[in-house]
């Protein structure tokens, strides 16, 4: 919906001030935010165990805050959510599955959608180039937490590296250019993508992402990936 989107670009501007300012509060909040926002559809639904998780989170947050741990867990989130990413998109490459792109271009189409050969493979080369960049993404973001300087993960466990990247910059590049590096890949796609197959069935960027954010289940983890025995018979044009 449209609130979760403004909140979710929120999330980073937000986090980045909080990591450049060292503001508690503005930590605080960045951090419960992005709680919010895994657990809104459970919390729509009223489900009780997404309200506990949320209260658990805020207790855990405020523990945080409190002991002067709050930078070291402001770097979590980026490894955690690429590293998310990247199993969401890999683990559709394996044998007997439906790479992730394949899959929401036959969604888009309609029940029993297929696609020519060409459009398969290219579903399938784009699966990895997302793979390839959430997993960069997650060890840059790694790397970076852990030598960052101060609040960086190797000084909270104890250890003083002796190499040190600036608190800045670890959140320039997770709170910003990381985001700017995913947007440049949809954008590119998107153009490849009409130049190959100019045959969409969609108008343009805009009708696309209403289209694909309509398909929100397949980015899912409980989400099916198996090939549809309905989809196997002969390859009809590129659409």
């Amino acid at each position: 919906t449209g609130a979760m989107l403004l909140l979710g670009a929120s999330y980073p501007l937000l986090a980045h001030v909080a990591a450049l300012t060292g503001r508690p509060a503005l930590i605080a909040a960045s951090l419960c935010l992005l709680v919010v926002l895994v657990l809104m559809p459970a919390l729509r639904n009223g489900r009780p165990l997404a309200w506990m998780i949320l209260a658990a989170a805020a207790y855990g947050v405020y523990v945080a805050v409190a002991s002067g741990q709050a930078v070291s867990l402001l770097m979590l989130p980026p490894v955690v959510l690429n590293t998310f990413m990247a199993w969401l998109f890999g683990r559709t490459l394996e044998h007997g599955q439906v790479p992730l792109i394949e899959r929401a271009a036959r969604a888009m189409r309609g029940p029993g959608a297929v696609l020519a050969d060409e459009v398969v493979a290219y579903a399938r080369g784009v699966t990895l180039a997302w793979t390839a960049l959430f997993v960069v993404l997650a060890v840059a973001n790694l790397v970076l937490a852990a030598f960052a300087r101060p609040g960086g993960l190797l000084l909270a466990a104890g250890f003083d590296p002796g190499v040190s990247v600036p608190l800045s910059a670890w959140s320039l590049f997770a709170n910003v250019l990381s985001y700017l590096f995913i947007g440049a890949l949809f954008a590119i796609e998107f153009i490849v993508r009409g130049r190959r197959f100019p045959h969409q069935p969609y108008s343009g960027l805009v009708d696309f992402t209403r289209r694909l954010a309509a398909q929100g289940h397949l980015f899912r983890p409980g989400s099916s990936h198996g090939r549809p025995g309905t989809e196997l018979g002969p390859k009809g044009p590129a659409g």
